[in-house]
């Protein structure tokens, strides 16, 4: 698919979804120019709140997909935070619009850190409503793709409101969110991790050369779905497990659910979801960089292996000495001391590419998935009720 020319791909219906997976790579150097450039205003902005409040409730939150890079990013910036001060969470908008009462305290500081590619989903907007109702001291960082979009246009003016706009190129045209949703798991990464700008632009270019490795690299990711399967199962640890969840959605949405999904944690996956493995079932596992974690990743590979049930069972790791014996999409060790939160950015990139090919191989048009509009790039149908 990423060697076929725009003329090739437009009958497939996946022109535009092919090139957005495939500029991923420049788009990450671009979110990084952006961030530096916004560096010294974001930490006067979380400092000047630091300098206000004791503590403070940060709120990831965002629809879909981008509700997902909450889920990705939290488990890392957990570790990288004083948590005496920062009380983290990751709650979709979907979840705070019907239940703003279980989130929203009035005499509880909060940050809300808005990820929203269009800006314009109506959960979304509602969520901002809501916290600027409810919370007596608000501050909010609006991560977006769309300068047009409703949260962007809400944050202009706004001194307490933080406005990142992400490469113009990420706002993704095609149904799927690729790109956007990788430069924003970024910007999060870097706006909290505690390295130097030096650090973080090694670690930016790590990933950069993986990401071109999985361009360079689709005939081997077709082979590790060349046995006709009909469900797909993406497990994973810590950060990977929300990486697990945006995984299976894109095999989803790409084939307009022909294609059955799942998703879970390696260890959790034994409680009951492993039933969902069976001849057609195809398993793939983001395999940790963490020492001890990745004992439990290749714990469930192997079982899986001895079990004999799956189609087939595939790892996507760095080369870390220990490796899964089976298939394996295997990185260059070079990225062996990558924090697990960085590698989900060129990890996702295999799935998307799964994805794109699944979607390819069940006759769907990845650009356009849901001809019939029951699913719509910018959801559709939403009734916001008052809140009193």
């Amino acid at each position: 698919m990423f060697t076929l020319s725009r003329e090739n791909l437009m009958p497939l219906g996946a022109s535009i979804t092919t090139a957005e997976i495939k500029q991923q790579p420049e788009l990450w150097g671009e979110t990084f120019a952006l961030y530096t450039k916004k560096s010294s205003k974001i930490e006067a902005f979380l400092r000047n709140m630091t300098e206000k409040h004791d503590r403070i409730r940060v709120i990831f939150t965002g629809a879909g997909t981008s509700a997902y890079v909450g889920d990705t990013v939290t488990p890392f910036i957990k570790g990288k935070v004083n948590e005496k001060q920062w009380d983290l969470m990751s709650v979709p908008t979907t979840t705070i619009v019907s239940n703003p009462y279980q989130f929203l305290k009035a005499d509880i500081p909060t940050l809300l850190i808005s990820f929203a590619r269009s800006g314009n989903s109506p959960e979304s907007v509602a969520t901002v409503e809501l916290a600027e109702q409810v919370v007596t001291n608000i501050y909010q960082i609006t991560i977006t793709c769309s300068k047009d979009g409703k949260l962007a246009q809400r944050a202009k003016g706004d001194e307490n409101n933080l406005l990142l706009l992400m490469p113009e190129r990420s706002n993704d045209q095609g149904f799927a969110m690729t790109g956007s949703y990788t430069c924003m798991a970024l910007t999060a990464l870097l706006i909290f991790d505690t390295l130097s700008i030096e650090e973080k632009l090694n670690i930016v270019e790590t990933i950069r050369r993986m990401g071109q490795s999985v361009i360079s690299r689709e005939a081997d990711i077709k082979k590790m779905i060349s046995s006709g399967f009909e469900r797909i199962i993406y497990l994973g640890s810590g950060c990977f497990e929300g990486l697990a969840r945006e995984a299976q959605l894109k095999i989803l949405e790409l084939t307009a659910g022909k294609i059955a999904t799942s998703f879970d944690s390696s260890l959790g996956f034994r409680h009951g979801p492993k039933s969902f493995v069976n001849e057609k079932a195809v398993v793939f596992m983001f395999v940790s960089n963490h020492p001890y974690t990745r004992c439990y990743d290749l714990d469930m590979l192997n079982e899986l292996r001895q079990d004999q049930i799956a189609s087939a069972i595939c790892a996507i790791a760095v080369d870390g000495g220990k490796n899964y014996v089976g298939d394996t999409f295997l990185f260059d060790d070079d990225a062996r001391t990558l924090p697990d939160a960085y590698l989900t950015l060129p990890f996702l990139m295999v799935g998307q590419t799964i994805a794109l090919l699944a979607s390819i191989n069940v006759g769907n048009k990845p650009d356009t998935p849901s001809p019939s509009g029951a699913v719509n790039r910018v959801v559709k149908g939403v009734t916001i009720h008052e809140y009193k």
